[in-house]
């Protein structure tokens, strides 16, 4: 079989490439996207305690009105966010981590903090940040008025929020 030969044949030729610098490499991608849920803290006393989660968000994202915000969620805020999404969008949406019931029974029944306990708190931290970074890195889902809401207003206004679509202004 004879050698082809890119000169005589074009259409097989590589493109010319450049180097890349070092520079270049390591600067800002075109795109990105970064949600990270940090800082979780207990409210209250018996049984008005409750957990949140501050959720920080950074992006050059153009359809995202702010580039860089933080906002503190409860669990009920993705729960909220995930029927939105599930209402209104085209897409499948992940799964939120667990109620986990069983942590719910009365205190003297139980040996540990229930859903205050620090281990429980990390590991439903954890499955929250899972939820909201696949959530978010969906292109569809970055266009849902529900997602910004969530990620980008201090409070979620149940009144006068409404379902829809973002715009790009």
């Amino acid at each position: 079989m004879p050698i082809m030969d890119p000169e005589t044949r074009p259409e097989i030729a590589r493109l010319p490439t450049q180097p890349i610098s070092s520079q270049d490499r390591y600067e800002i991608p075109d795109n990105f996207l970064e949600i990270e849920v940090v800082n979780p803290t207990t409210h209250g006393l018996a049984g008005r305690r409750y957990t949140d989660y501050e959720v920080r968000m950074k992006t050059n994202l153009p359809v995202f009105r702010l580039k860089d915000c933080s906002v503190r969620r409860r669990y009920s805020d993705f729960d909220w966010l995930r029927k939105e999404l599930e209402r209104d969008s085209k897409i499948l949406v992940p799964i939120l981590p667990g109620k986990a019931w069983e942590k719910q029974i009365p205190a003297f029944l139980r040996s540990d903090d229930g859903i205050f306990d620090d281990d429980f708190i990390e590991d439903r931290r954890r499955g929250l940040e899972e939820f909201i970074n696949k959530v978010a890195g969906h292109p569809l889902a970055q266009n849902e008025r529900a997602l910004h809401v969530f990620l980008q207003e201090e409070k979620i206004d149940h009144n006068t929020y409404y379902p829809g679509k973002m715009r790009n202004s």
